[in-house]
Parts: structure tokens; sequence; C-alpha cells
């Protein structure tokens, strides 16, 4: 049997963390994967994780399995984080999953049993992982235009016009805040255009939100997810604590749908409840207790609000002062993008090989599509990058 399975593709990204490590150059520089890294180049654990992780081992009386969709405090609390007031208990369901890819993975999923013949459209480019499951799942989709490569922005009015080709019942997957690869948003007008159109055609919105708190803020990233939540009568949406609160290894994230009343709601947690089962039973339960005595604790949270936003002004720095080099090194404004784009990734224009030489000549190392990870710049290895981006011709 298993000598009739084909060879699978690489995952680009960890394809080019293994390349990476077998680099043998000291300056070399990653700025592929997405994780925060400090001026040291490490990835830090927030300090109201250490803390938390010491009461939860003080305080832990049992390993005995959770609920199929999760502890109630923890769904409790990210609801409140993600939605503030502004839904009813009486219309959302909740499941925790395995990191914000298990709650893509488990919203395609419940796409699928619902409403079979829907199409789901996703900006070009997005995140390679949403092609890649949709794919798995023999799922169809269409692409939205979203970022203009020449002026490396925002193209919200291809993205309207291109829009205009979906259904009635077709589902809309967004990225909640800090567009991943593009690091270009939706301005706040710009969203309530989009709530409208989405309402008037029947459209459903598919929200992931996987860094709230990286762009402008904790309820300023949320703004376009809130606006969706009031208006819309039927929303999903994945979140990730990976970014957020640092604890990317506990692959903690959740799933949230807003029905139209209490029925179809007691139906939709019903469902998240059996795709949990089917896909992995109970869901991992310690990076949920974490984020649970941090939210549920005034001083945790005050603590943790704090470095989140000390993350945050460290990455616009960071572009800000990447826009000052390359203004420098290319005598032009052709970069300033970069300090308006937010969260972690912009998408800097270059082509493959201009990428490709990047690697060779100056140990840079970044996806194809020249996505570069903000979070993993510091002030020492700024000039750098900006020096190889105009040495190899961007």
């Amino acid at each position: 049997m298993l000598e009739q399975l084909q060879q699978q593709p690489p995952d680009k990204i960890l394809d080019l963390m293994q390349t990476f490590k077998e680099d043998t150059r000291a300056n070399k520089l990653d700025l592929g994967i997405g994780v925060y890294k400090n001026e040291n180049g490490q990835t830090p654990i927030i300090n109201a994780v250490k803390k938390a992780e010491k009461i939860l081992w003080e305080q832990e009386t049992t390993k005995s399995y959770t609920k199929l969709t999760g502890d109630s405090d923890f769904q409790t609390v990210m609801k409140e984080l993600i939605f503030s007031d502004c839904v009813s208990e009486d219309t959302i369901s909740t499941a925790h999953t395995p990191g914000g890819t298990g709650a893509i993975r488990q919203a395609f999923e419940l796409i699928r049993l619902a409403s079979p013949n829907s199409k789901i459209w996703i900006s070009n480019p997005t995140w390679p992982n949403h092609i890649s499951i949709l794919k798995f799942l023999n799922i169809p989709y269409s692409e939205y235009i979203y970022f203009d490569k020449k002026t490396c922005e925002l193209n919200f009015d291809g993205m309207m016009e291109s829009l205009k080709d979906t259904k009635p019942g077709d589902i809309i997957l967004l990225h909640g805040c800090c567009h991943n690869p593009t690091g270009a948003n939706l301005n706040n007008e710009q969203w309530k255009e989009l709530q409208k159109f989405l309402c008037n055609n029947q459209l459903v919105p598919l929200i992931d939100l996987a860094y709230q708190g990286f762009g402008d803020g904790l309820d300023e990233d949320a703004y376009g997810v809130r606006l969706l939540a009031k208006k819309c009568k039927e929303v999903i949406l994945a979140a990730s604590c990976s970014k957020n609160f640092g604890i990317y290894r506990e692959r903690t994230g959740i799933l949230f749908t807003i029905s139209e009343n209490e029925k179809i709601k007691n139906i939709s947690s019903s469902t998240l409840a059996f795709l949990n089962r089917q896909n992995f039973s109970f869901p991992p339960d310690h990076g949920g207790k974490l984020v649970t005595l941090i939210l549920k604790n005034e001083e945790l949270k005050s603590s943790w609000i704090k470095e989140l936003n000390e993350m945050r002004l460290n990455m616009l720095d960071i572009r800000k002062s990447l826009a000052e080099e390359l203004r420098k090194e290319s005598r032009s404004n052709r970069f300033d993008f970069l300090e308006t784009h937010r969260g972690m990734f912009s998408l800097l224009g270059a082509t493959k090989d201009q990428v490709l030489n990047m690697r060779e000549k100056h140990a840079i190392y970044m996806i194809e599509d020249s996505r570069v990870n903000i979070a993993g710049l510091n002030k020492k290895t700024l000039s750098k990058l900006a020096r190889a981006i105009i040495d190899v011709g961007i």
C-alpha cells in the first residue's frame, strides 16, 4: 500500500527554515518564518506567560480531558477579547482548536458540511496554507484582487470589483488585521463599505484573525471583526493566540460562529463539537489555560498588554527605520509603503530571482514571493537588509 504514495511537495516556509539552518555563514539573516524576535534574535517568552505557567503548575489538579469544544472560561475570555460586547450569547458558538491553523481547517470543514456548493473567495495573495488546505479538502475557491504589486498597497477598488462575481451564499475569506503576506490593511471606511456589500449580496465573511494587537492595538485591530459581527447575519471567525501571546508551540486557537438566532446557534455548537471529535477529539488545554489565567487576572493582563504593546511599537519603529534607510540607499521614496503597512509582514515587490540573489549574495532568507518578516529584524540588521535590497535591484 505505502509504495503507492507519491512524494509531496515540501512546504516552502519549512523548506526555507531547513536551508537556513544548513547555511554556515555567520552573518545569515532569517526573515522567512513568522515569529517575533527581540534585539538579540530570540523569540522570548512573555513575562505574563511565565507567571501564568507557574500559577498553573501550582494550582492544576488534573490532566483529564476537557470538553470537546474546550474549556468554557477560555471561550469566554477569548470572546471578550475579540468581540467585546458586540455579540449576543444567544448567537455565538465556540470551539477550542489546535492553533489558528486548526481553526481554519475546522471552518473549512464546517462550510463543506453546511453549504457544499458555496465557493470560498480568498485574497490574491493570501497565506499559502489557506490554498493548501482548500485544495486538500477539494473545496472550490476563487481569488479576489487585493494587492497592487506596483505600488505595494491595497487595491480596494480592484477588490470590490472582483467580488462582484460572487453569488449569494459564497464565503469571503478576510484577514482581520495585519494581512499576511502583504501587511496592507483595509481602513475603517473600507471595512464599512465592504460590510454593506457583504450584507446586500448575502455573502458570509470568514475572518482569519491571527495578529490581534500586532497592528494598531487590540481594540483597533478588531474594528472590522466587530463591525461584521454586529451587522452580518452570519460570521465565521478563526483566531490564533500564537503571535499575541507568544505561545507558538502550545498550538492555541479558537473558532467562532455567529448565527441568526439561538436555534441555529445550538445546531452550530453541536456541529463544532462533532467536527472536533472527528478530527482530534479533545483540544489541547495547556495554552488555553495560560491565556485564561492571563485575561482573568488584572495584574497579568496589564503586564501582557504592556509587553504586547512594546512588541507592536518595536515593529512600527523597525518599519519606520527601514523605510528611512531605504530612502537614503535608493534616493527615492518608493519604499515608504513599509511605514504604512502593519503587522509582521510586508511584500517587497521583488522577483523570485532577486530574492534568491539576496540569499546567495547576502545570506538573507525570505520566501520567494518577497514576503519579509519585519518582526525578524532589529536595529543591527535592518541596514544590512536595506543595502541588499538596493544591491539586487529591487
